[in-house]
């Protein structure tokens, strides 16, 4: 070690000014590329803790990690925080225990602490602002929406009412930032707070975003024109489903994106009720038989006498009276009735239709040609597989056409050249943006190794091109004998030599090893 020390040593004291310093720059920015790559591995991986806080959220958050001298990053003007990646998950659940972030509003944490002595105004004030935290919470977790607030409206709970009409009502504010909700998502925020709040329906909940515009103006439904919405709703479904079940049949056919179609459905939308009532003579049945019988029998014989009574036993009257007669009656009376009640067969139908009922469906199917192979043009298809095609679709959409009625009334199918190369996108690929971030992400990580890697070569590089000056080797006294063969061989430094340069100055060792070893060798 102490000889390769002397070596090194040496090598430098044989090396010129403009060389020591190059050589001493380059060593010193190799070192200072390796001291920094060190301190940049070192440095902790943050990830996000939390995004589109609020200031109070956010200062909250802040003033947590702080007590607990964790490091931090805040970013997006203040409504995100970044933390040590291994850290992340405990700080969100010490955090969730804490009720951070309570998010816009205050939500049914209120209730957590007892409070006695309250109003029945005050607490139900209180149940109001945390249904209204609660919904902007849950609102604010959907797709596209940075924040929200919910205003609800109640009518106040009296004895005595005196307006029969108020109901309650809503308003919500979302925040969108530059994008825009779709029609579905703002149906799906009015049915949310609609369910939330007794007596409330979705066409009274109003919603509005950060432009100003009005989102749940076009689902409300007209009490003029009844449902025409959900007519107009259910139309587009059936459609679409039509539309895509022929086209995933064509795309396996033909290939995917090598088909066009749109199908037209004719929606009956009246809700009729059919009442029929039939009677049947041929069906008769006996429904209740009555019979009444009545038999009457009566006789009566009176015997020959005298008068009976005050006349008879007067004797004027007695005297000039004469004998009655003997009375003899006879009776025999007879009835018969007899009801009987026929009921006749009856049928009563009632068919009830709902709206909905599909009536006519027309399809209209462009389909592109023949992908050319090579140089060729493309191919067109024959008038029979053009019928083929089409006769599929007639089968995918269950049509029959009727006695008379042309395949090309139902539907319509053409070959045609499409504009552009249909399949040649890629859904899957990284829209350019993320693109960019990935590359910037995974060029912050390699810089520093890079640019220690270059430094280290551009060391290397000038070190090689570095050659020592040539200096001589101090001749001492040689013995005679090593001199005549040092001229007989003409080589300026031979193994002898060498050893006895070495034993008279050990000094010259670098300089006799180099110019031997660069010696040329004669075969």
């Amino acid at each position: 070690m102490k000889a390769f020390g002397s070596s090194l040593l040496a090598l430098w004291q044989q090396l010129g000014f403009n060389q020591r310093v190059s050589l001493s720059v380059a060593a010193l920015a190799v070192v200072g590329a390796m001291i920094a790559l060190v301190l940049w591995s070192r440095r902790p991986d943050y990830q996000l803790l939390y995004a589109r806080l609020g200031e109070k959220d956010a200062a909250a958050v802040i003033s947590h990690l702080q007590a607990q001298n964790i490091p931090h990053q805040v970013g997006a003007g203040g409504t995100s925080v970044s933390v040590p990646a291994n850290v992340v998950h405990k700080l969100r659940m010490d955090l969730a225990g804490k009720g951070l972030p309570s998010g816009e509003g205050v939500g049914f944490e209120i209730f957590d602490k007892g409070q006695f002595g309250l109003s029945d105004f005050v607490q139900r004030t209180n149940y109001l602002r945390a249904l209204q935290g609660e919904l902007s919470r849950t609102i604010a977790q959907l797709a596209g929406v940075r924040s929200a607030r919910v205003m609800i409206v109640q009518p106040e709970n009296r004895l005595l009412l005196t307006e029969q009409g108020v109901k309650p009502t809503a308003s919500v504010f979302v925040d969108v930032g530059g994008g825009r909700l779709a029609a579905e998502q703002v149906n799906a925020i009015r049915h949310l707070v609609a369910n939330a709040v007794q007596g409330l329906v979705p066409d009274q909940v109003a919603v509005v975003d950060n432009r100003g515009q009005v989102l749940s103006e076009e689902l409300r439904q007209d009490p003029t024109l009844g449902s025409a919405t959900s007519q107009m709703r259910y139309k587009q479904q059936v459609e679409d489903y039509l539309a895509r079940k022929v086209e995933s049949m064509l795309a396996t056919v033909i290939g995917p994106g090598q088909a066009v179609v749109r199908v037209s459905a004719e929606i009956d939308t009246e809700a009729t009720t059919l009442t029929s009532e039939k009677f049947d003579p041929e069906g008769q049945v006996v429904r209740s038989q009555t019979i009444n019988e009545d038999n009457t029998l009566s006789s009566e014989t009176s015997a020959k006498g005298g008068s009976v009574g005050i006349s008879a036993n007067v004797p004027e009257k007695a005297a000039t009276a004469e004998p009655a007669a003997r009375p003899v009656s006879n009776s025999e009376a007879t009835r018969k009735n007899r009801t009987t009640t026929y009921e006749i067969n009856r049928l009563v139908t009632n068919t009830t239709r709902n709206p909905g009922t599909i009536r006519q469906v027309t399809a209209a199917v462009m389909v592109a040609q023949r992908a050319p192979v090579g140089t060729e043009a493309p191919v067109r298809r024959t008038p029979e597989e053009i019928n083929a095609l089409r006769q599929v679709v007639l089968n995918a959409l269950g049509l029959r056409p009727a006695a008379g009625q042309s395949l090309d009334a139902l539907v319509s199918l053409q070959e045609v050249s499409f504009a552009t190369a249909p399949g040649t996108q890629d859904l899957t690929a990284t829209p350019p943006a993320a693109r960019v971030q990935e590359w910037i992400g995974v060029a912050a990580k390699w810089t520093a190794v890079a640019g220690a890697a270059a430094v280290l070569l551009v060391f290397l590089r000038l070190l090689s091109r570095q050659k020592p000056e040539t200096v001589p080797v101090e001749m001492l006294s040689l013995p005679p004998d090593l001199a005549a063969r040092s001229l007989q061989n003409g080589t300026a430094v031979t193994p002898d030599m060498l050893n006895e340069l070495i034993r008279q100055k050990p000094a010259n060792i670098g300089t006799a090893l180099r110019d031997w070893v660069a010696a040329p060798s004669k075969n």
